[in-house]
């Protein structure tokens, strides 16, 4: 009895001198910190937020028929290669042609996820304006070209689709324009500003620290076993970077 009093005195004086009872437990909830909540004083929201309808058909008096021409959607894009007003989108990794259902399933996926309360999003690319004919089964050959069938808005790579922004984070968008991006007709990927600029000065770091000095250009240029017979001039101005429709991230 003696030994169990002097224990209980210990720790009932242990406990009055240093105001715990258990010094590691304490000392982890003491030291626990939390992250500063983001500010958005700079973020502005829209009067319209959500992404407008896109018509099926575009106002056109007479409509032009034209060949296929995919020129335009291979190779790098020129233009809508930057975010203008928001902070996160949709890049295509590849060229393509959007018709009207893929709009339709943007607009309806973001509008109906994202509050417009705390964010806006806006189109990056034209709505379609592009003729695609169609001739009907059963026709024969030959009668010239066919009935124009639907409109298309041909994309390159490294365009911009449509962008989001307002008081929001990347992490909380991130799922819904991959979900969007999933489902397009080409390769295409969910980026912030940071994570964009990301890839595009990695792409240039490695082009800078590369080791090999056989690359595409050199080889090229030099018309080494006369390559130069069997390279167009398109290979030459892209460095042989970007496939038909397709873009090749990995050729130096």
């Amino acid at each position: 009895m003696s030994l169990l009093r002097c224990s209980l005195w210990k720790g009932l004086s242990r406990h009055l001198l240093t105001g715990c009872t258990s010094t590691h437990r304490a000392i982890i909830a003491g030291l626990r910190t939390f992250d500063i909540p983001p500010n958005y004083s700079g973020a502005s929201l829209k009067d319209r937020p959500k992404l407008k309808f896109v018509n099926k058909v575009p106002d056109l008096v007479k409509v032009k028929k034209e060949p296929k021409n995919l020129k335009d959607i291979r190779g790098p894009a020129q233009e809508c290669r930057e975010f203008q007003e928001g902070e996160y989108g949709i890049v295509a990794l590849g060229g393509g042609y959007l018709h009207w259902g893929h709009f339709e399933m943007m607009r309806l996926t973001v509008n109906r996820t994202l509050s417009p309360q705390t964010t806006f999003s806006r189109w990056m690319v034209a709505p379609p304006h592009k003729p695609v004919t169609r001739k009907g089964l059963g026709q024969r050959m030959g009668g010239g070209k066919g009935a124009v069938d639907h409109y298309v808005t041909p994309v390159k790579a490294d365009q911009l689709i449509l962008e989001v922004g307002g008081r929001c984070e990347f992490q909380e968008v991130e799922p819904v324009l991959t979900q969007v991006a999933k489902k397009l007709p080409f390769p295409a990927q969910a980026v912030s500003k940071e994570s964009l600029r990301e890839a595009r000065e990695k792409i240039k770091q490695r082009e800078l620290n590369n080791q090999n000095p056989w690359t595409f250009k050199r080889i090229a240029s030099r018309n080494m076993l006369g390559c130069r017979k069997y390279i167009s001039a398109f290979d030459i101005l892209n460095k042989g970077r970007y496939w038909g429709k397709r873009c090749l991230p990995d050729r130096v």
